[in-house]
């Protein structure tokens, strides 16, 4: 059973969460990002995410360890789709658990931030009026004129 994945497969909440469920854990803290209508007062009419995908996987295995290593007793399923997707529609699942819910909280809110930071995912916005390229999920650079170049480093 793969916890770090990367799929054109619409995501399910209860399989994600299933990896991570175990008699240790009192705590399962499940995270569902999904694509919103209005971004910075534009609306949204559907997002296509591309990654790098075997290394877009390392990078979800990663923040897996960084996690272990700071909360030694979690164990984390993170599943993060690609392709097409619409209002609503869920891009990215995290599952941790822990013995006690404090640090399954903690675990998930780092694993999300560092998704932002480190995972090489791109995402185009399609709104009413246009579409652009954003080149980060920190949503720090876009690429006006299409998709980022060069691969992983341009991610963030």
């Amino acid at each position: 059973m793969k916890h770090f994945i990367v799929t054109e497969d619409v995501l399910s909440l209860d399989a994600v969460h299933q990896k991570v469920v175990r008699r240790e854990a009192g705590a399962v803290v499940n995270f569902v990002g999904t694509v919103r209508e209005f971004t910075k007062g534009r609306r949204t009419v559907s997002l296509e995410y591309e990654a790098y995908v075997p290394m877009a996987e390392k990078q979800l295995e990663r923040i897996g360890e960084e996690i272990k290593e700071r909360w030694p007793e979690a164990v984390t399923a993170i599943s993060h789709r690609i392709g097409h997707l619409y209002i609503s529609e869920a891009a990215v699942v995290i599952a941790v658990s822990t013995p006690h819910r404090k640090d399954a909280y903690a675990a998930n809110a780092y694993a999300i931030e560092r998704i932002k930071e480190i995972v090489p995912i791109w995402k185009k916005e399609r709104w009413e009026d246009g579409e652009e390229w954003i080149g980060d999920q920190l949503e720090q650079k876009s690429y006006p004129s299409g998709k980022p170049e060069g691969g992983a480093s341009d991610s963030h």
